[in-house]
């Protein structure tokens, strides 16, 4: 389709918004009136706003009974920080909007009818991504295409979320077991958050999930990424001393891991994640093996927090969070399910890791 075609498609779409009940910028609902076992669009308003000046939203959905769980779910969607990767007429790698297609879907744990979903009975907060900046930016970028032309990305993740997160702490029943996870784009800054919400939950247990973001081993892109979406202004007390030079993408659970201990932190990856290698590709990166680049990883996390966990299936599915796969994939005998289901139950789990029959991913249907 003609770039400027799918644009106004997309202009269409969005402005047809969603048919599930709507929560205006001056109608903010409070959590008793919100219906349970339905997914609830939220609109802050405010300083929220897409990459491309459209309004934010998030989605909420109260378990079917009252709760003490709370899951915080921050979505994926690509990302930009040069001309063209970032322009909708050239080559757009992220999803600018939020609109019915960033509803949440009915697979992975969001599959409220699968009998083993680990989060069927919690309360969930789910973070759209509409802003090319893994959630991390707070600022205005303008970047000039190959062509010459102009565009312009409002880079304010950090703002979204943290208006969706106080929104959550004053209004979701107080928890005592909180799941903040995120997928793709939204697995980078997962442990990022996870600072604020242990922080507004000191009595409740905490664990982390990043899906999908593990082998972001490459220096010279984090600093490209970074410096483009003044991710460093955003940062914590617990980032002092760290250039934007130093700053990488496991940078995140290093610093949280470690200044965090009563924290459960996490991954879950594929041995040979296609998007994660093509983003790679994208910054620069030849000759790699992306196995390889996500145990460097994971040992760079583990001398900062010893008690760090991964989960490493074969293949090259991108996430599973929100996949049917969650049910089915495996790796040394281990069904992911499972080992997610004891993770946010606190039992002890161990690492997991495809070894060396990582091309394919192993398949063990329920029983």
């Amino acid at each position: 389709m003609n770039p400027r075609l799918l644009l106004i498609v997309l202009l269409l779409v969005f402005s047809l918004l969603l048919t599930l009940p709507v929560a205006a910028q001056d109608d903010l609902p409070a959590w008793e009136d919100l219906p349970a076992e339905e997914w609830t669009q939220i609109m802050p308003g405010g300083d929220t706003i897409c990459s491309i000046g459209t309004p934010y939203a998030f989605f909420v959905r109260p378990a079917d009974a009252p709760s003490d769980k709370l899951a915080i779910y921050l979505q994926g969607g690509g990302a930009c920080w040069f001309g063209d990767i970032c322009s909708l007429n050239v080559n757009p790698t992220f999803d600018p909007f939020v609109d019915d297609s960033d509803e949440p879907g009915a697979g992975g744990i969001f599959d409220y009818e699968n009998p083993e979903n680990p989060v069927a009975d919690y309360n969930v907060v789910f973070l759209p991504y509409c802003t090319a900046d893994v959630h991390l930016g707070q600022m205005e970028g303008t970047y000039t295409t190959s062509a010459g032309d102009e565009v312009t990305i409002f880079h304010q993740g950090h703002t979204n979320v943290m208006t969706v997160l106080d929104w959550t702490f004053a209004e979701a029943p107080e928890p005592s077991m909180v799941f903040v996870a995120g997928s793709s784009a939204g697995s980078i800054p997962s442990p990022f958050y996870t600072e604020f919400v242990a922080e507004a939950y000191p009595e409740a247990r905490v664990v982390q999930l990043g899906d999908g973001s593990g082998g972001y081993r490459n220096p010279p892109l984090a600093t490209a990424v970074f410096t483009a979406w003044s991710t460093m202004d955003i940062l914590t007390d617990l980032y002092e001393g760290i250039t934007v030079d130093e700053l990488t993408f496991e940078s995140f659970y290093t610093q949280v891991g470690a200044a965090l201990p009563n924290v459960t932190f996490s991954a879950y990856n594929t041995a040979y994640d296609d998007v994660q290698i093509g983003f790679l590709q994208i910054g620069g990166l030849a000759d790699f093996d992306l196995w390889e680049l996500l145990q460097a990883n994971y040992a760079d996390i583990l001398e900062a927090d010893p008690d760090f966990v991964s989960f490493t299936a074969g293949g090259e599915l991108h996430t599973i969070l929100g996949r049917p796969e969650l049910y089915t994939y495996a790796a040394d005998g281990v069904r992911f399910v499972d080992w997610l289901t004891d993770l946010l139950a606190g039992e002890t789990v161990e690492t997991v890791d495809c070894g060396e029959s990582c091309d394919a991913p192993e398949i063990i249907e329920s029983e």
